[in-house]
C-alpha cells in the first residue's frame, strides 16, 4: 500500500489540525489516509484509514462521485490543479447532510499532484431529508440553488433572487440572512407592491413628527431599522419609476433623510431583493433604471419552479405537513405522495402547502391516502371550470359547487373554529366571498 512515510504522516494530520473545519487526507485514488478531530466529531471515526474510500464514506458509494452523476473535486482538482468546490450530500451520524466541499492540492517538490486536504464545512441554510427547516430538497436544481446561497451568504454581495411566485424567495432571504456574519443583527423586510410614493418614503425612511397629516409621532424607517443586519425588498420589481432613484441613492450612498426632516442619517445593511418578474426585459423596455439594476444584481440566483424539481415533492410534502401538523398525527401515503408529484403546479410549493392543508381539514383519519389528495386537487379544479361573472369572481353561487367543495368549506370552518378570516386565507378567497358562500349555503338556492 503506498502510504506516507511516518513522519511525514504524522506533520500531515497535525496540519488538518489547523483546520477550522472538518478535515481529511485524500490520496490521487481517492483513499483517506488521516482526518482531524472535527472530522471525527462531525462525521465519526473511519473504521480503516489508508483503505476506505472517499466516495464510499461520504455517500456509501461504490465508485468515485462523477461515476455515480456527481461533480467530484478530486476529478476537478486533478484536472485544474487548482483547488475545486462543491456541493454534496453526505451520510453522516445524524442522517444525509448538505455539505460543502473544497479540495486542496499538495504538490511534492517536483510539482506532482499525490495528495489532497478536503475541508468539509456543513451546509446550514437547507436540508435534504424531512426537516422543519426553511429550505428543503434534494435535487439537482435545488442543490444548485443551494450551492449559489451558500457561496454568497458569508458575502456582503447585493444579491437578487429571481423565480416564480411561491418558490420561496423569502425562504431564500432568510437563510442567507441566518448564514452571514450579519445573522445577530435584523432581517428587516420591505414588501414593495402597491407602495405609494409617500408611503414608499415613510416605510423605507421613516418620518419626523407632523411631516404629513396623520403623522403624529416620529416614526423610524426600515433603512434604519437593518442597520447592520440585511435589507430585503421584496418584489422589487414593483417599485414605480419615480421612487427608484430615491433607492438608488440609499444604495449608493448608505445615507437617507426621514420624511419632513432636514437631517441626513447613514445606515450598512446587506441587501437581497427578490422578483417573479422578467426584470432585465424591465430594464429594456424603460420601466426599471438600468444603474439600479446592475446595484442590486451584483449576484443574482434562481430559484427553481416546483415542476423543475418535482424529485422533491414526496420530501417537501413530509416537510410541510410536520410544519402544519404540530402534534404530528397525520401522515402521507405513498399513493397520496404519487397523486402530489404527477400534479402540475402553478403556485409552486405555496400551492403545495395549501394542498396539505385542506387535506389536514377533509382527511377522516389520520391517514391522507390519494383519495383525500384527490378532493383537495378536485377543489381547484371546480373552481376553474365555474363560469365567473362579469362582475367578479365573488359573485359565484355557492350552489354551482360541486360537493366536494361543499364538504371543504364546511369541513374548513370547523378545523378553524368559526375563524373566517383564517378560514378564507386557507381556502385561498377572500372574506367578502366567504360570507356570500356561506350565506348561500345556509338560506339555499334563491
Amino acid at each position: 500500500m503506498d502510504l506516507i512515510a511516518s513522519d511525514a504522516h504524522t506533520a500531515l494530520v497535525a496540519m488538518l489540525e489547523g483546520y477550522d473545519w472538518p478535515a481529511i487526507l485524500v490520496t490521487a485514488d481517492y483513499r483517506i489516509l488521516a482526518a482531524n478531530h472535527r472530522y471525527r466529531d462531525k462525521f465519526g471515526d473511519i473504521a480503516a484509514l489508508g483503505n476506505s474510500r472517499c466516495y464510499q464514506v461520504s455517500h456509501g458509494y461504490s465508485m468515485p462521485c462523477d461515476q455515480a452523476g456527481e461533480n467530484c473535486p478530486l476529478q476537478g482538482a486533478l484536472a485544474s490543479g487548482s483547488r475545486e468546490r462543491v456541493l454534496h450530500i453526505h451520510q453522516t451520524p445524524r442522517g444525509r447532510e448538505h455539505v460543502d466541499v473544497e479540495l486542496l492540492p499538495l504538490h511534492d517538490a517536483n510539482g506532482n499532484l499525490k495528495y489532497f486536504v478536503e475541508l468539509l464545512k456543513p451546509v446550514t441554510l437547507a436540508s435534504p431529508e424531512v426537516d422543519r427547516s426553511a429550505l428543503v430538497g434534494n435535487s439537482a436544481a435545488f442543490n444548485a440553488m443551494v450551492e449559489k446561497l451558500t457561496r454568497v451568504a458569508p458575502t456582503d454581495a447585493a444579491v437578487l433572487l429571481l423565480g416564480e411566485s411561491g418558490t420561496g424567495k423569502e425562504l431564500a432571504a432568510q437563510a442567507i440572512h441566518h448564514a452571514s456574519r450579519r445573522q445577530h443583527k435584523a432581517l428587516v423586510t420591505l414588501e414593495c407592491a402597491g407602495l405609494t410614493e409617500t408611503l414608499f418614503e415613510s416605510e423605507l425612511f421613516g418620518h419626523v413628527k407632523g411631516a404629513f397629516t396623520g403623522a403624529n409621532t416620529n416614526k423610524i424607517g426600515l433603512a434604519e431599522a437593518a442597520d447592520g443586519g440585511t435589507l430585503f425588498l421584496d418584489e422589487i420589481g414593483d417599485v414605480p419609476s419615480e421612487l427608484q432613484v430615491k433607492l438608488l441613492r440609499l444604495l449608493e450612498t448608505g445615507s437617507y433623510r426621514p420624511v419632513g426632516s432636514s437631517e441626513t442619517r447613514r445606515t450598512d445593511f446587506r441587501l437581497v431583493c427578490a422578483t417573479h418578474r422578467d426584470i432585465v426585459a424591465m430594464v429594456e423596455a424603460g420601466l426599471f433604471r438600468r444603474d439600479l439594476y446592475y446595484r442590486i444584481n451584483v449576484f443574482p440566483v434562481q430559484l427553481p419552479a416546483l415542476r423543475d424539481r418535482l424529485d422533491d415533492v414526496p420530501l417537501l410534502a413530509r416537510s410541510i405537513l410536520r410544519r402544519l401538523d404540530h402534534e404530528q398525527q397525520y401522515q402521507l401515503t405513498e399513493s397520496a405522495l404519487d397523486a402530489l408529484r404527477q400534479h402540475h403546479y402553478k403556485g409552486n410549493i405555496r400551492e403545495l402547502r395549501n394542498i396539505l392543508m385542506r387535506a389536514l381539514v377533509l382527511a377522516n383519519t389520520n391517514v391522507i391516502d390519494q383519495h383525500v389528495i384527490r378532493q383537495c386537487l378536485q377543489i381547484d379544479a371546480t373552481a376553474a371550470a365555474l363560469p365567473a361573472p362579469v362582475s367578479a369572481v365573488e359573485q359565484e353561487t355557492f350552489t354551482d359547487l360541486d360537493t366536494h367543495e361543499r364538504h371543504y368549506l364546511q369541513r374548513l370552518l370547523q378545523h378553524c373554529d368559526g375563524d373566517k378570516p383564517k378560514a378564507a386565507a386557507i381556502a385561498g378567497i377572500s372574506l367578502r366571498s366567504l360570507y356570500r358562500k356561506l350565506y348561500r349555503k345556509l338560506s339555499g338556492p334563491d
